[in-house]
């Protein structure tokens, strides 16, 4: 794309980057073997970051300290909260996590989304 510093423009080409590979932090894994792959696109000052995540199926622990706002591209999840109910998210939804949400996430369908992220 060619983006300088100057542009005010940025537009998520994942073709443009090469995506940091993961998986759920030790000790957070619950089922299966859930690789993710993240383009981060924006990393601003302040904490805030934006991109596209992808994630194959399994299961893990989750914690945010972050505000996460989330609008799913592809592929099935269910988010839980602890103590609370069971949340199926597909292509075409968006929502927020706020900070103190804990619980799990479970990737039925490999997932992936558009994310941005204030800490």
């Amino acid at each position: 794309m060619g983006e300088s510093v100057t542009e005010k423009f940025l537009g998520f080409d994942i073709a443009s980057i090469e995506p940091e590979e993961g998986a759920p932090a030790e000790g957070r894994l619950i089922s299966g073997n859930p690789q993710f792959r993240t383009w981060n696109f924006e990393e601003a000052e302040g904490g805030l970051y934006a991109g596209v995540w992808e994630s194959t199926p399994g299961k893990w622990r989750i914690e945010y300290d972050e505000w996460e706002f989330c609008h799913i591209l592809a592929g099935v999840s269910v988010i839980t909260e602890d103590g609370g109910e069971a949340r199926t998210v597909k292509a075409g939804d968006r929502f927020v996590i706020r900070p103190g949400f804990k619980g799990s996430w479970e990737v039925i369908e490999t997932t992936r989304k558009d994310y941005v992220i204030r800490l």
